[in-house]
């Protein structure tokens, strides 16, 4: 991974670096291995713990996290009205880091950490848009998603390679090059993200902020060019579907929602620097 690195092989990269982590994990410590069935709560939330610091050592070491940038001005205070909301459900406490990248992005990993790229902050128009995004990533944490993912993975590794592979000291590098060619297939499906939406509304509201932002952010990315697409929307496909369940969703509950315009022009503007400085962490 280099820095302004193309988002579809910044996911790649990302996600094999998940893969390569849960599989040294396993080397390592075999009887926190995450087999179905072969774990406490307590090993799992060890597990996950050490996956997650794993991935962002490793993006750490590629020099793509943001230390310190302007662009945080605009992202901090949405990001952490978010957490505050959201935190109570989840077990592990949540960080959100800007990355480097050259097109918008963002993906929750196991361990609680939320990777957002600069370029996401460009592309939304308004805080709403940003903090539907943010809201809807912390929900795959609530839901324990990426970590269920990791271990599908796992599963289905051990399958096609077999055990004995993962016995030997470079077992995470063997299986990230072998399923490197295999990783466009791991993502969420629609009722996973679909999910994800309708709590991320409900967070959304309890942070104050409009959950109409998410349906707004849709319709941006129908709007953009297809390179300029959010990856964590254009790898989900029928986004149709996707907001008309969040519209019956807002009509179900009027208490909760009705507070909220659906009129675009209700949203509050966000101001970012354009082509901000950035320091990364070493």
């Amino acid at each position: 991974m280099h820095i302004g690195i193309d988002v579809r092989a910044f996911s790649l990269v990302a996600r094999a670096l998940l893969l390569a982590m849960l599989a040294a994990i396993m080397v390592a410590a075999p009887s926190a291995r995450s087999a179905a069935g072969a774990e406490s709560g307590a090993d799992r939330k060890a597990t996950e713990q050490e996956l997650g610091v794993s991935i962002y050592d490793n993006l750490k070491a590629q020099r793509v996290i943001v230390e310190s940038s302007p662009l945080y001005d605009a992202l901090t205070p949405i990001s952490n009205a978010i957490v505050r909301a959201a935190q109570p459900r989840y077990y592990l406490p949540m960080k959100v880091w800007l990355v480097h990248s050259g097109q918008p992005n963002a993906f929750a990993t196991p361990g609680g950490n939320i990777f957002v790229t600069d370029e996401l902050l460009y592309f939304v128009k308004n805080r709403e848009e940003l903090a539907g995004t943010l809201c809807h990533e912390v929900s795959h944490l609530i839901h324990e998603d990426s970590m269920e993912l990791a271990e599908k993975q796992e599963r289905l590794m051990r399958r096609e390679l077999g055990a004995t592979i993962l016995l030997g000291p470079s077992a995470a590098n063997v299986l990230a090059i072998t399923l490197i060619g295999k990783l466009q297939s791991l993502r969420y499906s629609r009722d996973v993200e679909s999910r994800a939406d309708l709590t991320g509304a409900d967070v959304c509201a309890s942070a104050g902020y409009n959950p109409w932002g998410l349906v707004w952010l849709f319709g941006a990315f129908e709007n953009s060019k297809s390179t300029e697409r959010p990856e964590f929307l254009s790898d989900h496909p029928d986004n149709d579907s996707r907001i008309d369940a969040l519209k019956q969703y807002f009509a179900s509950n009027p208490q909760r929602f009705g507070r909220f315009s659906s009129q675009l022009n209700s949203a509050s503007s966000i101001a970012v620097p354009e082509k901000a400085p950035e320091v990364f962490l070493r």
